[in-house]
């Protein structure tokens, strides 16, 4: 129940290929914004469609707090269960964020960002 399986892939047929197979095995599914991009936003349906009932949205949301707060009703709006932002972009849009997303009828988990694991030391220290 607490593994989420990364449908880090291009086509709809490989993420419910994944989403079939392991359903009943793992917590849930993480689409990020290559399969997003790829297929398109219908792909929240046929994944739920196809048993995953837990979907993580990463996303990774930071804009202005405006701009963060529709996207994060729209990603509530799609029945994800969890979706990110950025902690980097300040506290009034984490703010906006978590209004946004206590404000739907089914309100999404939504965890903050620090840094991205690809970035190493020597990039951190960088002036």
């Amino acid at each position: 129940d607490k593994i989420l399986v990364a449908l880090d892939v291009d086509t709809t047929e490989a993420a419910l290929s994944l989403v079939r197979s392991l359903s009943n095995s793992v917590g849930g599914f993480k689409v990020g914004l290559e399969l997003v991009n790829a297929v398109g936003f219908d792909i929240f349906a046929r994944l739920q469609d196809a048993g995953a009932s837990r979907i993580f949205y990463d996303a990774k949301f930071h804009d202005i707090p405006n701009t963060v707060a529709g996207a994060v009703k729209a990603a509530a709006k799609r029945g994800v269960w969890m979706v990110n932002v950025h902690a980097s972009g300040g506290a009034t849009m984490l703010q906006a964020a978590k209004d946004a997303a206590q404000s739907s009828d089914t309100p999404p988990l939504l965890i903050a960002v620090t840094v991205l694991t690809s970035l190493d030391e020597t990039m951190l220290n960088r002036e």
